[in-house]
């Protein structure tokens, strides 16, 4: 039996699984009775298994995804006109790996947002660090981050070092001068060292219009929408799809 003084120790260095492990093979007289060494090759297995659930949990917390229950099984392809092929590959994670983007682009309701978080998931899964956050949002706290001296630095170095950052309903408000020139800078950082996800309504040649037209929207499209995988998610709408069809 192990005794409480080791039980205290092995959490104190941060082992709690390890005594969690010990409490399930002392109630179980079936693995008690076998050898020592595969006693402790199933404890470090159980020990590795917990921590590395542990792990997919707070990235996906952290990732803040706004379908956390989104998985690439459950991403629906009929009717859609989605490359099912390119999709497999992108969530094998070899974009993020390589430091391309994706933009999803569709109508509104077209599943945009599901497959960007069925993407994020996968990526979590593999140990890659993501956000999702909607680009109003982002604004918004660029907003605050303007009235706090060294806050928008902060905010800029935040953001540009996040492996695969979702940017949902991508240019769907005017953007004013000062909000252009934060997504130029952020872009220019991100650019070729991580990788972006883009949720959005419009087509590429909608976009330097949408920015406000000039140099940094020019540099902006020019770093991203000529150079990520380009999924149209079609104009099914999904939320009608799948009430209708109780998914």
């Amino acid at each position: 039996m192990v005794n409480e003084e080791t039980r205290r120790k092995l959490r104190e260095i941060n082992l709690g699984e390890a005594v969690a492990g010990l409490e399930a093979q002392q109630e179980d007289p079936a693995t008690m009775a076998l050898p020592f060494d595969e006693r402790i090759q199933r404890l470090v297995d159980y020990i590795y298994q917990e921590k590395y659930n542990g792990k997919i949990q707070r990235l996906i917390q952290s990732a803040k995804l706004r379908f956390p229950q989104a998985t690439r099984h459950g991403v629906i392809y009929a009717n859609r006109g989605l490359d099912r092929e390119l999709l497999e590959n992108l969530f094998g994670g070899q974009y993020i790996r390589l430091h391309q983007s994706i933009i999803l682009q569709g109508f509104t309701g077209s599943g945009k947002t599901y497959l960007a978080c069925a993407l994020g998931k996968e990526a979590c899964l593999n140990h890659v660090r993501v956000r999702y956050i909607r680009l109003p949002d982002l604004l918004m706290e660029y907003g605050d981050s303007t009235v706090v001296a060294g806050k928008q630095k902060k905010l800029l170095e935040q953001y540009s070092r996040i492996p695969l950052l979702i940017l949902d309903e991508w240019l769907v408000s005017d953007i004013s001068d000062a909000e252009l020139h934060f997504l130029f800078e952020l872009m220019e950082r991100r650019s070729d060292t991580t990788s972006t996800i883009f949720c959005t309504q419009y087509r590429k040649d909608d976009w330097v219009k949408r920015l406000g037209e000039g140099v940094q929207a020019e540099a902006v499209v020019d770093r991203y929408a000529y150079t990520a995988f380009w999924i149209e998610t079609g104009s099914t709408n999904m939320r009608q799809y799948c009430a209708k069809n109780k998914l």
